[in-house]
């Protein structure tokens, strides 16, 4: 079989000589359709990733006290999960979308794991059985969340940030504050454009007033032009 090449990465805020807590050996395959390179020294592991490795079985896992959530989706693992309640006690989440996984019962073992909080079986054969979501809640009663939604179909709230890589929680607010900079400089802008068409509308008004004002002069002037020529031409006709 053919020896992984796997990275690790540390918990944000460790020192360099602190042990691995996050390991990820995805796309790694094995030959044998066994975890190659994994030993004892990895006992520190919260987190570990073997996605698309090929795997047929977890027979090789080392114990792993620590570990907290195993990813093990789109592998070829039809079985051996009690291996997962033996060397994982404190397992809280456990992805096995895209396995091998048909019936049920397959799934009894991790009755042996009380912190299993979130379970993902998509795409697995187990989910086209009829009353699947019933069944599984029922024989594991300490799950939680069953392929991301919980027993009243409610969605589980997002990951933990710490897993999705350092920084994004921090961009994100840098990123908030931006917005709302611009926010504040639309509404400034809005206003502007309110008190520019505000005036603009006085400034009608006052034309409108002016022009209000002429009118009636200009019909003043003419009233008295028209008089006078009226008294001019009735005094050429008094014998």
């Amino acid at each position: 079989s053919s020896t992984p090449v796997a990275w690790g990465r540390k918990l944000k805020g460790t020192k360099p000589d602190d042990p691995v807590k996050e390991l990820v050996l995805d796309n790694c395959r094995s030959d044998d359709g066994k975890i190659v390179g994994l030993s004892s020294d990895f006992e520190n592991l919260e987190f570990l990733s073997m996605i698309n490795i090929n795997l047929l079985s977890v027979s090789n896992l080392p114990k792993l006290s620590k570990l907290r959530k195993l990813e093990l989706s789109d592998n070829r693992i039809s079985g051996g999960l009690e291996v997962l309640a033996e060397r994982t006690p404190n397992l809280t989440h456990l992805n096995l979308s895209g396995n091998k996984i048909k019936d049920i019962n397959t799934l009894e073992p991790l009755k042996k794991l009380p912190n299993l909080h979130s379970l993902d079986l998509f795409n697995c054969e187990v989910t086209m059985l009829i009353n699947y979501r019933e069944s599984v809640f029922t024989l594991l009663p300490q799950l939680t969340y069953l392929d991301g939604f919980d027993a009243d179909d409610q969605e589980a709230p997002d990951s933990d940030p710490e897993a999705d890589g350092d920084g994004l929680e921090d961009e994100y607010e840098n990123g908030e504050g931006e917005e709302e900079d611009d926010d504040e400089e639309e509404d400034d802008l809005d206003e502007e454009v309110i008190d520019d068409e505000e005036d603009e509308d006085d400034d009608l008004e006052g034309e409108e007033e002016e022009d209000g004002v002429d009118d009636e002069v200009r019909l003043s002037v003419i009233a008295t032009n028209l008089q006078h020529c009226l008294a001019v031409v009735g005094a050429m006709f008094v014998p």
